[in-house]
């Protein structure tokens, strides 16, 4: 039975580890908040992009771009978006080992033919520990998510597709639905598929950092509006002119949805890293509650064993006098 002593000095050190978790949560909730931010920023320029995209799309049942077209493929790269840091759950575990499922997948074509965008140094380190190729650093991106440096790595990865280096690229992120929910993604970045919705899955709750039963009926009743939303709309019936030509057109707009399919990626990693941190270091801070309730617990019952065992030497060498 451990002494008095060494109870009280591991109450003071849960104590001490009680307060850095709680401090990391905080922190993490308001970061959270900035990340919340700067997806409702976004969300506005997704839902136009994608009106022009599918409107004009619609009108054009031949519509089709040197970025949609699927060949074999014989080189593919990869897109893995994790974070710089740990102490964030299972968010950097999970999407590394869905990222080694698709080299699995690849391993046929030889590590040569891999070419991996590591954004974030968890998974930076990774892929420089298996020997595949890395297109170069990326950390700063995983912690200040920066629009140029996405359609620099979208405009390169263009060129690459067309110039035929690489025939196919995936990407592999968190998409951020709540500050309770993160969803493991894998997602085709090259050939587009300009017939598929810009963003499939448009449920988020991006006004709660609390993980509660509420928030989750939030979600529900939401999607629930969005659908009787989607039910009373009109089909479009834009009828447009095409000029100079479609090629032309498509050609200036395809890219903007590859700009937006990286930056929106981007941003939910971020936003889920949050999430997960916040998380991560809650359940942190419950346990060391619950452990510094029963070290308390224990405490005050060997402090009673002892001044029991106090008073009953003093009684006995009393009667013994």
């Amino acid at each position: 039975m451990p002494s008095l002593k060494e109870i009280k000095n591991r109450i003071a050190s849960v104590n001490s580890t009680r307060k850095i978790t709680s401090a990391m949560k905080m922190v993490a909730s308001s970061k959270l908040h900035h990340a919340q931010v700067m997806i409702e920023n976004m969300l506005p320029y997704e839902t136009m992009l994608e009106h022009i995209l599918k409107t004009f799309l619609a009108s054009e049942a031949d519509a089709s771009t040197v970025f949609s077209v699927e060949r074999p493929v014989k080189s593919v790269a990869l897109i893995v978006y994790s974070s710089n840091s740990s102490l964030c759950g299972g968010f950097n575990g999970n999407v590394i080992k869905m990222m080694m499922q698709a080299l699995e997948e690849y391993k046929h074509l030889g590590k040569e033919n891999i070419l991996i965008y590591p954004i974030g140094r968890k998974v930076a380190e990774k892929v420089s520990k298996l020997g595949y190729r890395a297109a170069g650093e990326f950390s700063d991106l995983a912690d200040k998510p920066n629009v140029a440096q996405c359609i620099d790595i979208a405009r390169e990865l263009g060129q690459k597709f067309v110039d035929g280096e690489i025939d196919r690229v995936e990407m592999f992120y968190h998409h951020f639905k709540s500050a309770g929910s993160q969803i493991l993604t894998r997602k085709t970045f090259l050939p587009i598929d300009i017939t598929e919705e810009l963003n499939a899955d448009k449920e988020r709750d991006l006004t709660s950092n609390v993980v509660t039963r509420k928030a989750q009926e939030y979600l529900k009743k939401n999607q629930q509006e969005k659908e009787r939303e989607q039910e009373n709309v009109k089909p479009l019936a834009d009828i447009f002119i095409v000029e100079p030509d479609m090629n032309t057109v498509l050609s200036l707009l395809i890219p903007k949805l590859a700009h937006l399919m990286l930056y929106t990626a981007l941003l939910d990693s971020n936003a889920s890293e949050h999430a997960a941190r916040m998380v991560a270091m809650q359940t942190a801070t419950d346990n060391a509650d619950e452990l510094l309730r029963e070290l308390n617990l224990q405490y005050n019952k060997s402090r009673q064993q002892a001044i029991t065992n106090e008073l009953l030497d003093i009684v006995g060498g009393s009667v013994n006098n």
